[in-house]
């Protein structure tokens, strides 16, 4: 996600803090923007996971799996 983007999550959490609060639209973008950042920081976890080993006491390598039931 873009820093651009990231700066504008924050200045309308600010701003929600604020006796003058969000407008209908502000808010609207402030979900949008909440749920892109989400999606894009799972992505990011997904993959370090993707790129993670196990060792175990022998020194044996194995990648993680993931559960059977996961859902992307």
């Amino acid at each position: 996600m873009e820093q651009k983007k990231i700066d504008r999550i924050n200045e309308l959490a600010r701003k929600s803090k604020t006796a003058d609060g969000l407008t209908e639209a502000e808010k609207c973008e402030q979900q949008k923007l909440r749920k892109e950042y989400l999606e894009s920081w799972r992505l990011g976890v997904l993959q370090t996971l993707d790129n993670t080993y196990i060792v175990d006491d022998k020194g044996n390598e194995r990648k993680l799996r993931r559960k059977p039931d996961y859902k992307e």
